[in-house]
């Protein structure tokens, strides 16, 4: 488990980090989200004992990064977001060098090569060089870098900056087949990947804590209003604004009509859905609806009014 308790983090008079506090328990990939700015980057920087916090202090289990950092360390696998690579390096000798220095013994390279080599399908670029692999190789190299001693915990800084959508598709399925065995922490600008992929969403902005939990929890409390869009037939301006005296959780956004058809956008509870009661009354009012289409608050919309409020400070 990961507690980060009251953590806060200063540059000179700029504060990035606000008296931060969450949980983060065993056996969940956790999604990290906020703007540019929001202060992601330093706060999984201090979790990984990369800064020292202002004041405040992280927890793993029983070990705070202040006494003891080494130790949680040696828990932990860190993928920054600019994936420091030695890229004139050959793929074997890279994972080769990171094990030296985390110590282990030939014997527990060996098993930890054939584990991460396995996981991160890197066995048809193990002796090519890194600089001659691709971006989503490379991605995959990063992980192999960070997981070589087996850690319980995988903090993982924008994963899939830059992939194209296939390369997303298999970091993804590989953070989730990590996600089993381990605690994973993954930050994110692509939302509709943290959305597939985690099972929990911590949200910050200017450095403080705005929001946590499920995507559907997150998107419920939001409360927002769902619209539908129609295109009718048979059916007049009048008719059509005469429909809220009917069905009162409505209200109309907008109508524009043509000589064919009436397109009109409804505004409506994301906790009510009236589209039986629309097509009710089209049917007997003989209108023919043409179209249906129906949007919700999604993610997006969530973090959008989470971190849109107020000025962003620094990463």
């Amino acid at each position: 488990m990961i507690k980060v308790d009251n953590l806060s983090k200063s540059y000179g008079s700029i504060e990035a980090v606000k008296s931060l506090s969450f949980e983060i328990n065993d056996g969940e990939i956790v999604g990290f989200l906020g703007a540019n700015g929001a202060g992601k980057s330093t706060t999984l920087k201090v979790m990984t004992g990369f800064l020292r916090p202002t004041s405040g202090n992280v927890y793993v289990d029983d070990l705070n990064i202040l006494d003891h950092e080494r130790e949680i360390q040696k828990r932990i696998g860190y993928l920054p977001e600019l994936n420091p690579l030695y890229v004139d390096m050959k793929v074997f000798d890279l994972l080769k060098f990171h094990a030296t220095i985390r110590g282990m013994t030939d014997k527990q390279f060996k098993t930890a090569l054939e584990r991460v080599v396995h996981d991160c399908g890197l066995s048809g670029v193990i002796h090519r060089t890194v600089g001659d692999c691709s971006k989503g190789f490379k991605q995959r190299i990063g992980l192999a870098v960070a997981m070589i001693h087996d850690p319980e915990i995988l903090i993982l800084d924008e994963p899939v900056t830059g992939l194209d959508p296939n390369q997303i598709v298999e970091i993804r399925q590989l953070i989730k087949q990590l996600g089993k065995e381990k605690l994973v922490i993954m930050s994110s600008h692509i939302l509709q990947e943290i959305q597939a992929t985690v099972d929990k969403i911590i949200i910050i902005n200017n450095g403080e804590l705005v929001a946590e939990g499920s995507s559907e929890e997150l998107i419920a409390s939001a409360q927002g209003l769902a619209q539908l869009t129609l295109e009718i037939q048979d059916a007049d301006e009048n008719a059509i604004q005469e429909m809220k005296a009917f069905i009162p959780s409505l209200s109309i956004h907008t109508l524009e009509s043509s000589e064919k058809s009436s397109f009109v956008t409804l505004e409506y509870a994301n906790t009510s859905d009236p589209r039986k009661e629309i097509f009710d009354y089209a049917v007997k009012n003989q209108w023919s609806i043409l179209e249906m289409s129906q949007s919700k608050t999604n993610l997006e919309d969530v973090f959008r009014s989470l971190t849109q409020k107020g000025d962003q400070g620094n990463a």
